[in-house]
């Protein structure tokens, strides 16, 4: 039920928590190649910050309130910020190369599009319930 114009009953039906479970997927799948000496460092705070991104949009959405679930969603964002960097981090350390990561990059800036309209559309509602 994820396509236009289609009735949003679950969290599970919003393409941005969709679309965040699977950059989950991927960056789970990056850490995998990490060191084992970044079990408990980088791994394991890339790992809570990338659950972060679909539990805070779920948590939003759950709330039942645009206004909450405008600022989950910002929490969101800030989530995939922290991700962003450390990836790029991950890279600056040679850790990894850019391509081994770069499909990641790429599924944490369309999440970030897809946020950015979310969160637009939650403010458009919220105009338009005002007048």
């Amino acid at each position: 039920m994820s396509g236009e114009g289609a009735r949003i009953v679950s969290y599970c039906d919003l393409v941005a928590w969709q679309e965040a479970m699977r950059l989950a997927e991927s960056v789970y799948a990056v850490v995998a190649e990490l060191p084992a000496d970044e079990q408990f460092g980088l791994s394991a705070q890339l790992r809570r910050a990338v659950v972060s991104v679909p539990s805070n949009i779920a948590e939003g959405h759950a709330r039942g309130s645009t206004h909450d679930f405008i600022r989950f969603i910002a929490i969101a964002r800030g989530s995939l910020a922290e991700v962003e960097t450390q990836i790029h981090l991950i890279v600056r350390l040679n850790m990894m190369y850019p391509r081994q990561v770069a499909s990641v990059l790429e599924r944490c800036d369309e999440l970030g599009r897809i946020l950015q309209g979310l969160r637009k559309s939650l403010e458009d509602k919220l105009a338009a319930a005002s007048r």
